[in-house]
Order: C-alpha cells, then sequence, then structure tokens
C-alpha cells in the first residue's frame, strides 16, 4: 500500500473507476473518525442505483485487499448526494440546467429561476414574477464567487 491516506486512496481509486464510464462522477468523499466511508456521486444523465451497487462492490474489494484500514473494521455506503443537497460542482451546474434552482449568495440574498446558462466563472438564472398577463421576466447572472449554495428545486 503507498504512504497516501486512506481518503486519498479511495478518492483516486472512485477518481479511476468514474473515469472508465465517462459520465460517472465523485462529487464528495467523507470518512468519519469511524470509518465509515460516505461516497457520493452523480452522472451527466442522472446517477443509477446499478452504477452505485457497481462502485460499491468495486471499492469494498479494493478496500478489503489493499488494507487501507489495519484493523478491517469499516463501513461503506455509496449513493447520489440526494436532492436536497446543495450543488457542489460545476458538472452539477453543467447538467442541471434548465431546472428551477435557488441560490443563496454569500450576503445572504437569495435569488431563484430557471438555470439557464453556466460558464467558468458564473451562472446566468431567469426570474420569472408576477401573474398571468402581468409577468416580468429578468435574467440574472451571479459569479460563483458570490454563491454561498445553490439547490435545485423540486417542482410538480
Amino acid at each position: 500500500m503507498s504512504g497516501l491516506t486512506p481518503l486519498k486512496n479511495i478518492e483516486d481509486f472512485v477518481a479511476g473507476i468514474a473515469s472508465q464510464s465517462g459520465t460517472v462522477f465523485p462529487v464528495e468523499i467523507k470518512i468519519s473518525p469511524a470509518n465509515d466511508i460516505k461516497v457520493f456521486l452523480d452522472a451527466d444523465d442522472g446517477i443509477t442505483i446499478e452504477k452505485c451497487t457497481q462502485v460499491n462492490k468495486a471499492l469494498y474489494k479494493y478496500i478489503e485487499e489493499s488494507g487501507l484500514f489495519a484493523d478491517g473494521n469499516f463501513s461503506l455506503e455509496v449513493s447520489s448526494p440526494g436532492v436536497e443537497e446543495p450543488l457542489k460542482l460545476y458538472r452539477q451546474y453543467k447538467k442541471n440546467i434548465g431546472r428551477r434552482v435557488e441560490v443563496l449568495m454569500i450576503d445572504g440574498t437569495k435569488a431563484e429561476g430557471k438555470l439557464l446558462s453556466v460558464t467558468d466563472n458564473e451562472i446566468v438564472i431567469e426570474d420569472k414574477t408576477g401573474k398571468r398577463n402581468k409577468t416580468t421576466i429578468k435574467t440574472i447572472t451571479i459569479l460563483f464567487n458570490q454563491i454561498k449554495q445553490t439547490k435545485v428545486l423540486i417542482t410538480f
């Protein structure tokens, strides 16, 4: 085993699996002091339970065979971040173009609207306010360095 930390080893392994698929990407990997490992994955076309299961099996085997945890005591969970989690990566913003989002700015203000576009530096949302005949549409450009968090809004 290399001199890397267990977290770095797991990040590298998951990144390798993800790069093979082309559409899957790791969002976040956490290891608690009790060796509870949580891997959150997403995909450009939506993550499936089957893909999470495949990654879980491969990662579990890797952890066991490489002896990342000397006592062999760990738990592993591989899942999607869930709809309640804020977007963390540029790639997540890209895949959610066309959906309604709520953006909380660092200064505490909020903006809500349809995510129209994403560049390396900013997002653009369309905010519609009003009713029936008196709808106002404005486009809001928000720099990434002004964003505290962005959540996708579920609409029915």
